[in-house]
């Protein structure tokens, strides 16, 4: 990576406090993938940056440093989609999350990028939020080089077949017959076969991809927990609640 970038478009994935009047802020950006950026004197009372280094908006951007951890030099945000304080915002906050926890840095992913902005203004507009988050997760798991056929049973090299139960494997995919890895088993081949045409139609569909979704999720994480989604079981009780 170059010492200076200049007028990079990107986006804020997450910010935190550093030292007494910085901040350091975790970035998705076009061309230079994720990267973690110091704000400094950002977190001060007198700062434009502590206002417009916010989630969710487009931002052209400035770095420069040669060691992993860049100083920003310049924040320029527009008018992003309006996410409030509701289901939209928690899940908008589990794409950045998966974005900051998941993808290696310093490496563009372009195309992933161009779904995330996608996402974000979808997620605005939608009626129904649980097939754009599937379908983000898809394209993440591609870019990481994690995607698998739904339609194939890895370990017998045969089609999916309608009326036979399969396993799932987060290390090898979908499986005709049970191994160590298996976290998943009882899946319905008619339903692998909606989710290989990408069809999130029937509830059973959207149930068998949430749950190998995280199942494969939960393995790239290794271990680490995923803050949105307790502050999404948190939003959901205190709403069940009120």
């Amino acid at each position: 990576m170059s010492d200076r970038v200049e007028q990079e478009p990107g986006y804020v994935l997450h910010r935190r406090n550093y030292r007494e009047t910085s901040l350091m802020v975790d970035l998705f950006s076009l061309n230079h993938g994720r990267l973690t950026v110091v704000a400094r004197g950002a977190n001060s009372p007198k700062s434009p940056l502590k206002a417009q280094l916010q989630p969710f908006q487009p931002m052209l951007l400035g770095w420069q440093g040669r060691s992993d951890l860049k100083n920003l030099t310049a924040a320029e945000s527009r008018l992003g989609p309006d996410l409030r304080r509701t289901e939209r915002l928690y899940c908008g906050l589990y794409l950045n999350e998966l974005l900051q926890r998941l993808l290696p840095p310093a490496e563009p992913f372009p195309q992933l990028f161009a779904h995330y902005i996608e996402a974000l203004e979808n997620l605005a507009q939608a009626g129904d939020i649980e097939p754009l988050l599937r379908r983000f997760e898809w394209c993440l798991i591609d870019a990481l080089g994690y995607g698998f056929a739904w339609d194939q049973a890895m370990d017998t090299g045969e089609p999916v077949r309608k009326d036979a139960y399969y396993y799932y494997d987060p290390e090898q995919g979908v499986l005709a017959q049970a191994s160590p890895g298996s976290l998943l088993r009882g899946l319905r081949g008619d339903v692998l076969l909606e989710l290989a045409d990408a069809r999130l139609d029937s509830p059973e569909a959207r149930r068998t991809a949430k749950r190998m979704m995280r199942v494969l999720i939960d393995h790239l994480l290794q271990g680490r927990e995923l803050h949105s989604r307790a502050l999404f079981q948190q939003w959901r009780g205190d709403k069940h609640e009120t």
